[in-house]
């Protein structure tokens, strides 16, 4: 598994919790490895134990972590190319909700090797969409909730997002447009994009 996936895991706890709970994680899970090279790659066993680890160290749901790790990817300024990746899903929100089937497409061209479940999305009625991520790393759902209610907020769109479990071997996520011009659109531009290859 690449190591960015561990690598933003660190750095999340790291920066959010301090560094001392990372440690603590990395002991719980008797891992040999304590800080992870985001461009090597290391056993995918070791993600779930890492996730049980920080959820017993951090006294918290590990489906809470990861959202909450998904939100960290567009809000913290160093992931900033994150952000900008996921807004070259279009002009509104709900362009970037269609847009992303192509997510793991997009995500390799900016890091090559890097692997994310496959995502179907689905409007069965207008502003009512169905997402679906099938394969590993199982548990990305929950971080993509963070990830697109975090972008909603940064398109200044309400739309209310639920994790509602796996079904046929799919984490499926429930998401419901509300208002799309709920507040100000914090905005994008080519000009931006260009740093996405420097960030």
């Amino acid at each position: 598994m690449h190591g960015l996936i561990f690598r933003t895991l660190e750095a999340f706890v790291s920066d959010t919790f301090g560094p001392s709970c990372w440690g603590r994680a990395v002991a719980v899970s008797g891992q040999p490895v304590t800080s992870f090279e985001a461009m090597l790659q290391y056993d995918k066993a070791h993600l779930p134990k890492l996730l049980h680890a920080c959820a017993e160290v951090l006294d918290r749901p590990q489906s809470e972590i990861l959202e909450d790790l998904g939100t960290y990817l567009i809000t913290r300024q160093n992931h900033a190319s994150v952000r900008r990746l996921l807004r070259f899903g279009g002009q509104t929100f709900s362009d970037l909700l269609h847009a992303l089937d192509d997510l793991p497409d997009r995500t390799r061209m900016v890091v090559p090797g890097l692997e994310l479940p496959q995502i179907s999305v689905r409007e069965p009625v207008p502003r009512r969409f169905t997402v679906q991520c099938t394969g590993d790393p199982h548990g990305f759902g929950h971080v993509l909730v963070g990830l697109l209610r975090a972008m909603a907020d940064d398109y200044g769109t309400l739309a209310l997002l639920a994790h509602l479990g796996d079904r046929d071997r799919a984490e499926v996520i429930d998401v419901t447009v509300v208002e799309t011009a709920f507040a100000d659109d914090r905005g994008f531009s080519l000009a931006d994009a260009e740093l996405v290859g420097k960030s």
